[in-house]
């Protein structure tokens, strides 16, 4: 994007954005030219000015150096991030017409310490931070009044995990009877199920979980070890309590997979079909969704080869065709979109050349598969002398420079490093705030990190 944008806010938006906005004011009313805005930008903590910075590459495609050209400009560049989470907007904007998401939010934690290894979002919105209880019931009480809206969500990453949930969705109930509240990302469990039964209607539809993968041995490699049993006995519940509906989210492609991961998928689908068809008859259903793992910047899986489109498609295959025996929904993601979509995560400022000549050759509104035009992205690549599969489906070796490497987010290199080599042995990394500090960066800036520290020595 550096081709694009002057300068990017890197982190949490509310305390830089006061900074930004004094020195653009400060500038406006000075004469001087814009280049002068952006060097008193730079030298704000959290403020990058690609313009300032000098890239080169080695002969073989790999970045070389990227060295900054004025002194304002740092080397590495620290995200932002509040200490303590701001007051939410309870004034927002209500559209006049109807929309999606027509409802009132209220941010009850920021960051999550499940540590998936393939999630970018638990990297980058480190190290947890959660708003009080009485806060979240006042603001819902105070959006509620400004806004008249009739359904609130509790937004989190990872919503079951804030402190005592259950009592927070027990005093809103009870504040607020006539409005309807939803918890977006719940973890597998029993409890999550029970927590949803305390906040929805009596129309009970669908409930959706990620899996991730089929088997256990896999779900230890990404660090997303919830037990089959958990799965199964979750779904049980739901199907008990009258939900008819589950759906399940898994990915193809994930680092050390192999066919048999693939086939263990289908197997947990059709245990917990069956298990649908015993507690609730033909009214249960079960729905799939596939999607392809993209390896991401920042995460320990960032040095990861992308799967080929053929192996993709092979695997595709295998649980479309077991699924149709069964006569399940399944849904899944081109492998054609999902290769440009690890190109263009894992990809240096060339490819800003590769997304300006796509869309000159009329690509635009490429997530939906009727506008998605998959030849004219490869003549873009090849017009640019690029080749997608040197960003996507190639392995990178620990100590290569990475295009983002001069972003510093506060999760520590070694960290993503050790945490990609415990993945290859299968190993898991428990939650630190429940099982220790892990030592990913923060332990030593963030107080309650330094207390978790040190209560783990």
């Amino acid at each position: 994007m550096a081709d694009f944008i002057d300068l990017f806010v890197l982190g949490d938006g509310e305390e830089v954005l006061v900074e930004l906005i004094a020195a653009f004011r400060d500038w406006k009313g000075s004469g001087k030219p814009r280049t002068d805005f952006l060097r008193q930008a730079a030298q704000i903590e959290g403020l990058y000015v690609p313009s300032f910075y000098q890239v080169e590459y080695q002969e073989d495609g790999r970045l070389k150096s990227l060295i900054p050209l004025i002194s304002e400009a740092k080397p590495v560049l620290r995200r932002r991030i509040v200490v303590t989470l701001p007051p939410p907007p309870l004034r927002p904007v209500v559209p006049f017409v109807e929309v999606v998401q027509d409802r009132a939010a209220i941010e009850i934690q920021r960051g999550c310490s499940r540590g998936c290894r393939f999630c970018q979002a638990t990297s980058i919105y480190r190290p947890v931070r959660e708003r009080p209880q009485e806060e979240v019931i006042k603001s819902v009480g105070n959006i509620l009044e400004n806004c008249g809206y009739d359904e609130v969500s509790l937004v989190s990453l990872s919503t079951s995990d804030y402190p005592d949930i259950d009592k927070l969705v027990t005093a809103l109930s009870r504040n607020y009877p006539n409005i309807t509240f939803s918890l977006p990302s719940l973890r597998i469990a029993g409890s999550s199920i029970q927590l949803m039964e305390a906040l929805s209607s009596k129309r009970k539809t669908g409930l959706t979980f990620a899996p991730e993968a089929g088997s256990e041995r896999l779900r230890h490699i990404i660090n997303k070890c919830i037990p089959e049993s958990a799965l199964l006995e979750t779904a049980a519940i739901a199907f008990e309590r009258g939900w008819t509906t589950l759906k399940l989210y898994f990915m193809l492609g994930l680092p050390q997979e192999t066919l048999e991961d693939v086939q263990d998928i289908l197997r947990l689908i059709e245990k917990v079909h069956n298990l649908g068809r015993e507690l609730m008859g033909h009214r249960a259903r079960v729905g799939v969704s596939l999607s392809t793992f993209v390896p991401k910047p920042h995460t320990p899986f960032q040095w990861v080869a992308q799967d080929k489109e053929e192996t993709i498609s092979a695997k595709h295959e295998i649980v479309k065709g077991g699924l149709a025996r069964r006569g399940l929904k399944l849904s899944w993601q081109d492998p054609k979109a999902s290769l440009l979509e690890a190109a263009i995560s894992r990809g240096d400022r060339r490819i800003g050349r590769v997304i300006l000549r796509a869309w000159q050759l009329g690509c635009s509104f490429d997530a939906w598969s009727e506008h998605f035009k998959y030849e004219n992205w490869l003549q873009a690549f090849a017009e640019c002398n690029l080749d997608p599969g040197f960003y996507a489906q190639r392995e990178r070796s620990l100590d290569e420079p990475l295009p983002w490497g001069h972003i510093d987010i506060g999760v520590s290199a070694s960290f993503l490093k050790r945490e990609y080599q415990r993945a290859l042995r299968g190993e898991e990394t428990g939650d630190c705030r429940s099982t220790g500090c892990q030592v990913c960066g923060f332990e030593k800036s963030f107080p309650a990190c330094q207390a978790r520290l040190e209560k783990t020595q």
